[in-house]
């Protein structure tokens, strides 16, 4: 949903939510500089970043709408839209009744660097910056710890210097790695997840290098975007069949901006599939279907909106109504208005699990 009045909605509503994806952005390249080491504020003023993509200081892909976002959420005072807390507040999280919000911040992204000593004090200056700016000023606002995932060994080490601020409630790693994420790799991030009981969130994105389909680079940003639930599939599959949830049965993990309607029929599939190739991955004990059903959330936006209303249910009965948590990805530019997210009508139990009370039980928020 694209909103092009500039005003500020100002009619509240009286539903509550805890929106799982909302994205702060820097008011400027150099926001992290009081964060960052001085050698690494002198190699980010004189290098920049640099990633595994073939024009240097530009997006990846061109996107829909200037900065992804609403064109009425660019801040008065200026600023990228994400960037300015007060406005946040008065756009967002006053109108639409957001008990808590999960911030999501997508860059730079420590991940994403070459260089990995550098990726790692970027995430470590961003974990200060959201502690400072955004969770102690706004204590509906809860933060995401960003890891350096392709230093597992410096990522565990980041989680278990941050989980006990209550401030931060998931670590967050993007979708486009250099490997799959179920491979060992990664181990060392989830076994110190699961010690710290803190979920860890897989987010669409991120700048491995790899186009995001098997045939190679689309032509399209239609496509790219698309390519959002398959790449998420990939994934997944990884988790499972590489044993990570069967390793670690308390891991607790969240797709998030892939969408949810391909749940059914991807748990279909795997499970259609184990029970013929199962003697190739003996360490599984259970089917596909099951360790997700256990131990994977989906955020909700995107909604798939089938015509007929029927259609939805059936999709949201399949994928379970204790599975989904609440999104609106604000301020970009396909947010969710809470008002409106779903065409179905939910019974007021129904309502309550996916805009409260899961994201409350994954996260561990209080009353």
């Amino acid at each position: 949903m694209n909103i092009h009045n500039p005003a500020v909605r100002s009619a509240k509503t009286d539903l509550k939510v805890i929106d799982c994806d909302i994205h702060p952005t820097l008011a400027s390249p150099r926001t992290l500089d009081p964060y960052l080491p001085q050698r690494w504020r002198d190699h980010f003023a004189t290098y920049g970043q640099f990633l595994r993509e073939p024009f240097l200081g530009s997006s990846t892909y061109p996107k829909a709408t200037p900065a992804l976002a609403r064109l009425d959420s660019w801040p008065p005072t200026g600023g990228l839209p994400g960037s300015d807390l007060a406005f946040m507040r008065e756009q967002h999280l006053d109108p639409n009744g957001v008990e808590y919000g999960i911030l999501q911040f997508l860059g730079p992204n420590g991940q994403d660097q070459r260089n990995t000593e550098f990726g790692v004090a970027l995430c470590q200056a961003a974990n200060d910056w959201q502690l400072a700016e955004w969770t102690e000023p706004e204590p509906r606002l809860k933060a995401s710890i960003m890891i350096p995932c392709e230093d597992p060994q410096a990522a565990a080490a980041e989680i278990r210097r941050r989980a006990k601020n209550k401030d931060f409630v998931q670590i967050l790693m993007t979708s486009r790695t250099r490997e799959p994420l179920g491979q060992r790799k990664y181990w060392p991030i989830y076994e110190a997840a699961a010690e710290e009981s803190m979920p860890v969130a897989i987010h669409v994105g991120g700048v491995s290098g790899y186009p995001t389909t098997p045939g190679g680079w689309q032509s399209f940003y239609f496509e790219d975007h698309y390519n959002h639930s398959i790449g998420m599939q990939a994934l997944m599959a990884s988790f499972v069949f590489e044993g990570v949830f069967e390793t670690f049965p308390e891991l607790k993990l969240i797709s998030v901006e892939a969408g949810f309607g391909w749940v059914p029929a991807f748990k279909w599939r795997l499970d259609k599939h184990w029970e013929r190739l199962r003697s190739e991955v003996p360490h599984l004990k259970s089917k596909p279907s099951e360790y997700m059903e256990r131990q994977v959330w989906f955020t909700t936006q995107p909604v798939e909106e089938p015509e007929q209303r029927a259609q939805m249910m059936d999709v949201l009965n399949w994928v379970g109504f204790d599975r989904l948590l609440f999104s609106t990805d604000y301020p970009h530019w396909d947010f969710d208005d809470p008002r409106f997210a779903f065409k179905s009508t939910l019974s007021e139990e129904q309502k309550r699990m996916v805009y409260l009370d899961n994201a409350r039980h994954v996260f561990g928020l209080p009353q």
